[in-house]
């Protein structure tokens, strides 16, 4: 279709959903235990922690690659590996694409990781140190590199179209959807898949994190943990996963007969410029995220019925946070629900943004909005309506949902239920 000798913009559609995560992998048990409020926190178990500061964090339990990848496949995959190939296939699964007739030329895959195989770099790093070169692993490299999710996932459903990996912190994947969204509406490709994946609770990202003091120290509390925007927070609680997303224009969608879950309407995206882990303190970069978002949905902030943020339960960056929604939405803020997906799930990292965009389809999508747990004292700085620990019920049409990355990257998707018009 044209408008004034121009091809008109796709509009781009999800029509399928997948996860990996601390919580569990299936996606309506998942969704109903954030509607109540439940953690995926416990004590780490995969190594010796005694010696950190920090001995917690929300890992994926009872995976098993093995119902989903041949085993000997699975020896030659880190864990982020596996978590992607399992949600990508979770949500192809999701989206009725088995038999669906794809041009695979016009298919795409770009999935984000912040750190990427560092399971593998540490245990082939000690076979390096133990036995010498000849000891590392011929697949240490594709086994390693952040890449590889999105070569794997291409590979599994034989899609030629874009495919590459967003690598920017903590905003991976929503920079993997917002550059999905933009190839469908352009005309590009008719489909993709867009995530993220992220498996980094290893003794040396641990303590990494831990020397950054950037992470939670409530050991004997784990569930309670992460607490976006409570008085008491002390640093983010580390998680990992996979969240993937099947976007498609609407025009494919519909000749196929897909079933469609929400519709993105637009990306903003943008730089702090300021600092190498900080967020400025005005909440400016992540304001004129959020603002170019709005904008390239063509809506009103009085649309906006839902934040989903970043929220991830640090001092600076959830003061920083709610500073920018006060600047973007001006007296609508005190309208708005704002919640927080890590309360439960922890930090995800680079898979963050890709779990946080499906909770929040799936609120568009139920009129359910789930709660950010752990709000005993609202920090007198952070003075919004955080859906604190208990569900909403409430009928939204178009959310915010947000990404921030060390580096000052930020990440802004506009999401709408899909109304058929």
């Amino acid at each position: 279709m044209t408008v004034n000798g121009k091809a008109a913009a796709e509009r781009v559609v999800i029509t399928g959903m997948g996860w990996v995560t601390p919580l569990g992998e299936d996606l309506e048990n998942v969704w109903q235990d954030l509607l109540d409020g439940k953690s995926g926190a416990g004590p780490i178990t995969r190594f010796d922690v005694s010696d950190y500061p920090t001995r917690i964090g929300a890992e994926v339990k009872d995976f098993k690659p093995e119902d989903y990848i041949e085993k000997k496949s699975i020896r030659r995959m880190d864990p982020s590996e596996q978590y992607a190939v399992v949600a990508a296939q979770k949500a192809f699964d999701n989206a009725g694409l088995a038999d669906a007739d794809i041009d695979l030329e016009r298919a795409g895959v770009i999935i984000g990781s912040g750190i990427g195989g560092i399971t593998t770099f540490e245990s082939q790093h000690k076979k390096l140190l133990d036995g010498g070169p000849g000891r590392v692993s011929p697949f240490f490299i594709p086994m390693m590199i952040s890449n590889m999710c999105a070569g794997l996932v291409a590979m599994r459903f034989d899609f030629q179209g874009p495919n590459y990996a967003t690598v920017s912190a903590c905003a991976s994947s929503s920079h993997a959807i917002a550059d999905m969204f933009h190839y469908i509406q352009r005309g590009d490709v008719d489909l993709g898949i867009a995530g993220g994946a992220e498996a980094t609770i290893t003794p040396t990202s641990l303590a990494g994190f831990c020397s950054a003091r950037a992470m939670t120290t409530r050991n004997d509390d784990p569930i309670h943990a992460s607490r976006p925007f409570d008085k008491d927070r002390d640093g983010f609680l580390m998680g990992e996963g996979a969240g993937m997303l099947i976007l498609e224009s609407l025009t494919h969608a519909q000749k196929r007969g897909a079933t469609i879950y929400g519709e993105i309407g637009g990306a903003g995206i943008t730089c702090d410029a300021y600092h190498m882990t900080a967020p400025r303190p005005d909440g400016a970069g992540a304001r004129r995220a959020m603002s170019l978002a709005i904008a390239d949905a063509d809506l009103n902030i009085t649309d906006i019925d839902l934040v989903n943020t970043h929220g991830t339960s640090t001092g600076l960056g959830d003061i920083a946070e709610t500073k920018a929604v006060k600047e973007v939405f001006g007296d609508h803020a005190k309208s708005l629900l704002v919640n927080s997906t890590k309360s439960m799930m922890g930090h995800l990292l680079g898979s963050a943004g890709a779990v946080e965009a499906i909770a929040t389809i799936k609120s568009l999508q139920t009129g359910q909005v789930h709660p950010t747990i752990n709000i005993e004292d609202q920090d007198p700085e952070c003075d919004l309506d955080y859906v604190a620990n208990t569900s909403r019920a409430v009928e939204i049409s178009h959310a915010l949902t947000n990404s921030f990355g060390f580096g000052g990257h930020n990440v802004s998707i506009l999401l709408s239920r899909y109304n058929g018009s």
